[in-house]
């Protein structure tokens, strides 16, 4: 199942805090990056951000985003703009180190 542009753009409005944040759509999914930088996606309208030892306080599920890929982080908060932007600051500071 391909994720709808309608999830996308729900996302990006939660997060117009942080208008750094891109996308690239990918066989149906979207991948989103901060300034360059890969943080997550859009898999079958779920937000998953890969895994970093910066986000594993959230306690976050894992979800595997397509067969065979390595597991990410769901986050089922994202009607909390200001958590949701913490848990993708956390995740990107995690993933620069």
């Amino acid at each position: 199942m391909a994720s709808s542009k309608e999830y996308l753009t729900f996302i990006l409005e939660q997060l117009k805090g942080m208008p750094s944040i891109t996308y690239r759509p990918m066989m149906g999914e979207y991948l989103l990056y901060y300034e360059g930088l890969l943080f997550g996606g859009i898999y079958d309208d779920r937000l998953l951000l890969k895994k970093s030892t910066t986000n594993s306080k959230y306690e976050m599920v894992e979800e595997i985003p397509y067969p065979n890929a390595k597991p990410m982080y769901l986050v089922e908060e994202v009607d909390n703009s200001i958590l949701l932007e913490q848990i993708i600051r956390d995740t990107i500071s995690g993933i620069r180190k």
